[in-house]
């Protein structure tokens, strides 16, 4: 789940050798063979996981905007997180098989997408592009661009602007949206460039077509829908402008969150040529236990991105104990070891020290 677009890049010296890492074939078959059993998912896990951090991020968001002083901001915190788990589950949402997940996506919408503004279109479709093999680390990946190998500035304005997004959203929803309905022009522009959740500027988003436009027609009304109530409600009053700046703040720090662990999700040295699926994998971070705090600033799996990479269509329910049956097996030399980290402070320093050598 990304938000910001940005491109400073300058030439990489040298490539890392985890852009040239040949397929390690021990590891793709241990993945394959060792995870048969875990492919299913769970409905009930995904519906209580979703439902508790729903219930929890809106009543902390309520509670922020009603209490006071360490209270208040005790709701906050608790609110940042909850939310942000629930609207991570974007990322499942775009992996997974609607027919085996009745009524999930539809649910996600209406509990996050919709009153969030981030509806599952701008993820589906969007995503899964980032995963094919030929286009990861790509132009035409819309997820990647070389951070550890662009100037220094570009890394905190990366974080900053994300702050933003929430005005962004309400712009293109509350006012892009309907203006495009009556202007072609417009809306070519807003489907192409304003209709994905990416961080790669050169990315234009194709016009949906058949079920997917209509699917897309319905959410997109409904967000601007509510787009628009949001601000109409603001304009006159019955929505309190501290209200809804607390609200405001709490979903900046919800995309600053997001962006923060967008920076530690890959080490984003590959500056454009394509990658084999190992090294795709060691150019992703896995965050495994026994350090904690990831399980809230990467949560629903995202811990796991590498392995993630590496079997994309594993539920993220599953992807802790596919860790652990290929850490028990494959050999201290494999790859697969060679993706895990020790937190987020270790892996902010190691981009930030790639950049300062490029001035």
């Amino acid at each position: 789940m990304n938000t910001v677009t940005l491109d400073a890049r300058v030439p990489a010296a040298r490539a890392s050798a985890s852009i040239k890492a040949a397929d390690d074939k021990a590891m793709l078959r241990a993945a394959a063979e060792l995870t048969r059993d875990l492919v299913a998912a769970r409905p009930g896990v995904y519906w209580a996981d979703l439902i508790a951090s729903v219930v929890t991020g809106y009543a902390a968001l309520v509670g922020a905007a009603m209490l006071s002083g360490g209270w208040a901001i005790a709701a906050g915190v608790v609110a940042v997180l909850a939310l942000y788990r629930a609207m991570s589950f974007i990322h499942e949402v775009s992996h997974m098989k609607h027919g085996l997940m009745r009524g999930f996506r539809e649910g996600w919408n209406v509990l996050v997408g919709v009153p969030m503004l981030i509806p599952s279109f701008m993820y589906e479709g969007v995503h899964t592009l980032h995963h094919a093999k030929t286009r990861y680390g790509t132009v035409e990946d819309p997820e990647y661009l070389p951070l550890a190998l662009m100037k220094p500035w570009t890394l905190p304005v990366f974080i900053l602007v994300s702050a933003l997004a929430p005005l962004g959203l309400l712009i293109r929803y509350g006012v892009l949206a309907p203006l495009s309905a009556v202007v072609p022009g417009l809306r070519r522009v807003v489907v192409e460039r304003y209709s994905a959740l990416a961080i790669n500027p050169q990315f234009r988003r194709r016009a949906p077509e058949g079920e997917a436009k209509l699917y897309w027609n319905r959410v997109e009304t409904a967000a601007s829908v509510w787009a628009v109530s949001l601000i109409v409600l603001v304009a006159t009053g019955i929505l309190p402008l501290r209200a809804f700046a607390i609200g405001f703040g709490i979903a900046s720090a919800v995309a600053v969150l997001n962006q923060v662990r967008t920076l530690v999700a890959h080490l984003w040295e590959n500056d454009g040529e394509a990658m084999t699926v190992t090294a795709q994998y060691l150019d992703s971070v896995n965050v495994p236990p026994p350090t904690l705090l990831p399980a809230l600033w990467a949560p629903v799996g995202l811990r796991y991105h590498a392995l993630h990479h590496l079997l994309p269509g594993l539920p993220y329910h599953s992807l802790g104990e596919a860790h652990r049956r290929l850490s028990a097996v494959l050999d201290a030399g494999s790859p697969f070891h060679k993706a895990s980290y020790a937190g987020l402070p270790h892996l902010a320093a190691k981009i930030a020290r790639s950049t300062m050598g490029r001035r």
